[in-house]
C-alpha cells in the first residue's frame, strides 16, 4: 500500500476542481459538435464537391436541439455558450444562403 498517497484527499481535489471544469468543457464542446453535423456538407455542395445537401428533417433537428441548448444558456446567463450557439447559427445561415442564392 502507498503510504504517501492520501485517495480520499485526491478525489476530494478531483472532484472539486476537475468535474465542474469538464462538466462546462463537455457542454462547450457538445454545442461546438452539433453545429458541426452539418458543415461538411454544405461546404462540400458549396464548393462543389458534393451534390448531397443534408437532409431537412437532421437540420431541424440539430437546429431544434440548439435553440433548446441556447434557451438552457440564457437561462443560466451562460455567455459562452449564448456567443458560441449565436455563432453557429450565424455561420450556418451564412452557408446556406450562398448556397440557395448561388
Amino acid at each position: 500500500m502507498i503510504t504517501w498517497l492520501d485517495v480520499k484527499r485526491l478525489v476530494d481535489w478531483l472532484h472539486d476542481h476537475i468535474a465542474p471544469i469538464s462538466s462546462e468543457t463537455l457542454a462547450w464542446l457538445a454545442v461546438v459538435f452539433i453545429h458541426s453535423a452539418t458543415i461538411p456538407s454544405l461546404i462540400a455542395v458549396l464548393t462543389g464537391l458534393g451534390d448531397g445537401m443534408p437532409t431537412v428533417d437532421m437540420v431541424l433537428l440539430t437546429w431544434l436541439g440548439l435553440v433548446c441548448l441556447f434557451a438552457q444558456a440564457a437561462v443560466q446567463k451562460n455567455m459562452l455558450q449564448i456567443i458560441t450557439i449565436s455563432g453557429g447559427f450565424m455561420v450556418q445561415s451564412v452557408l446556406m444562403a450562398l448556397i440557395f442564392f448561388k
